[in-house]
């Protein structure tokens, strides 16, 4: 038999009021307005779970019109990322592929033409060193212009704190390579798990995605993602469900292509191919080479 006595109406009070003020300094810390909830009283579900459920009407929302204005890249690359022509506002990609098919140069390219149209971009390098970056450089040379955090640097400091202080800059567009090396580094240096450590980097990418920053920039992300055995994405769904869109950098056979398998801006498997043989630039075509090799033949 259960000889519990049931709860008093002060002690629900008591429990309510500490779980009302937990939200409000959650809500507080994430930049969103606090919702009044009258304290003291017991008045069923809405009490209790310390914040009243806000209802949206679409109609009535009023957006920053910047946040639509896409930035555009200047190549082919542009209508890839979203039927607007350009990689916009706000929006957080994963960029996933085999190791050595091209990732950090294509996405290297991507930001180059970015900040070439005036967008300020940062790339966060936790996998090559200042040397890696160099020979880079001497193949293309646009990439000596873009800001570079060398987060291995920073081994004996405090990861979350060091990526604090550089966004709070305010960065149109932020390159990670790689997420899960960024996501490590915090793991291992605040001694948590690496689910945590991943919640807490994707809340960081979204708080400036709402323009959270000292210059109020709405920064997208572009974050370079290692995969496993078989090619498919490493990370959790939450990572995945957090994204705008994830893309795919293949090569298969001779040939080198990016797709969207998942874009809430733009299209989905759509192929762009690439080209790294070219100096000084990547080189892109909607038209698959390899059949055009083979139409040359027919012909």
């Amino acid at each position: 038999m259960n000889t519990r006595k049931p709860m008093s109406e002060e002690a629900k009070a008591r429990i309510a009021e500490g779980v009302r003020k937990s939200f409000e300094a959650k809500r507080l810390a994430a930049g969103i307005t606090p919702i009044n909830v009258p304290s003291g009283t017991v008045n069923g579900p809405v009490e209790l779970l310390g914040i009243v459920p806000e209802l949206v009407k679409m109609n009535e929302l009023v957006f920053d019109p910047s946040l639509f204005v896409p930035m555009k890249i200047g190549n082919e690359v542009d209508a890839l990322f979203s039927t607007l022509g350009g990689l916009t506002k706000s929006t957080n990609f994963i960029l996933i592929g085999d190791p050595g098919v091209g990732k950090s140069t294509v996405t290297l390219d991507i930001i180059s033409g970015l900040q070439g149209n005036g967008n300020k971009c940062l790339f966060i390098s936790a996998e090559m060193d200042r040397t890696d970056l160099y020979l880079y450089v001497q193949r293309y040379p646009k990439f000596g212009e873009i800001d570079i955090l060398f987060l291995p640097e920073y081994d004996e400091h405090n990861p979350k704190l060091v990526l604090e202080a550089i966004l709070e800059n305010g960065y149109d567009v932020v390159l990670i390579d790689s997420f899960i090396e960024v996501q490590d580094s915090i793991k291992e240096f605040n001694k948590i798990a690496g689910n945590s450590a991943e919640k807490w980097l994707v809340d960081l990418m979204k708080s400036h995605n709402m323009g959270r920053n000292k210059t109020g920039a709405y920064t997208s992300f572009l974050c370079i993602q290692q995969v496993n055995k078989d090619g498919s994405f490493v990370g959790t769904n939450k990572l995945k469900h957090n994204t705008h869109g994830m893309m795919e950098i293949r090569f298969t056979g001779d040939d080198r292509y990016m797709q969207f398998i998942k874009n809430r801006k733009g299209e989905v498997l759509k192929k762009l191919y690439y080209d790294l043989s070219t100096p000084k630039d990547v080189s892109y075509s909607y038209e698959d080479p390899s059949a055009s090799d083979e139409d040359d033949e027919d012909w």
